[in-house]
């Protein structure tokens, strides 16, 4: 006869979150909504205060409610930025002890941008295509100044292609792909010596999005990207 699992007590404050979780869940409790204090709660589920007060900050923590001193938890609206800032910390720890993840963090972001370019050259309108080339006027700025603000709009310029697809889980990940590369790895968003052939690639990506040019536009990230993981392994 195999061994019967070991029952495990659970602690209270997993009881208390685990029903405030699923009220939320079922609507119960909508995003504005606030939630009782903690003594209604302490007398609801005859618990004390400091099981309470450990699920709300479990709550707080996946980004489900937001705590202000002196006032009742209040139920957020869930965001797509809201649920990447989540991982972060995680994402951060994994890609900076693991060198295989962040080989598979660039296959990543490769395969979502070339499917991200060819969502977006089909709805850009004029107003994304001016503000497209308004930040590589901007990055042009940085040619020859300060690196970091040549990065930072090297971003924009990537981010701004995610939100013409009016997507915000898209424009969300891109955010985070980005800061992740950055953080680790800004060699693969600036390669010193060759910002003008960056700036020259975004130029065509630019264009061939205002053509609406599907095949073209992700041809061009294509390049640009695969350009980029060259002249890191070179430099590397």
């Amino acid at each position: 006869m195999q061994p019967a699992p070991k029952i495990t007590r659970r602690k209270l404050s997993d009881e208390v979150f685990d029903r405030l979780y699923e009220m939320i869940e079922a609507g119960q409790y909508k995003p504005g909504d606030t939630l009782p204090s903690e003594r209604e709660l302490m007398d609801s589920y005859g618990v004390g205060r400091p099981a309470i007060r450990e699920a709300m900050q479990t709550l707080e923590r996946i980004g489900l409610v937001e705590i202000n001193h002196g006032q009742r938890p209040k139920v957020l609206q869930p965001t797509a930025v809201g649920l990447m800032s989540q991982i972060d910390l995680t994402a951060r720890h994994m890609l900076a002890s693991s060198p295989q993840s962040l080989e598979q963090l660039k296959e990543a972001r490769t395969f979502f941008e070339l499917g991200m370019e060819e969502k977006a050259t089909g709805q850009a309108s004029a107003e994304d295509i001016a503000h497209l080339r308004e930040l590589l006027e901007k990055q042009r700025g940085h040619l020859n100044g300060d690196a970091q603000a040549f990065i930072e709009v090297d971003m924009a310029f990537h981010t701004a292609i995610a939100g013409i697809t009016r997507n915000p889980i898209f424009m969300a990940t891109s955010q985070a792909m980005l800061g992740w590369l950055a953080r680790f790895h800004a060699s693969l968003l600036h390669w010193e010596g060759n910002e003008d052939i960056t700036l020259l690639e975004h130029a065509k990506i630019i264009d061939c999005i205002e053509q609406g040019n599907k095949e073209a536009a992700v041809e061009e990230m294509r390049k640009h990207l695969e350009r980029a993981r060259l002249l890191y392994c070179l430099n590397g």
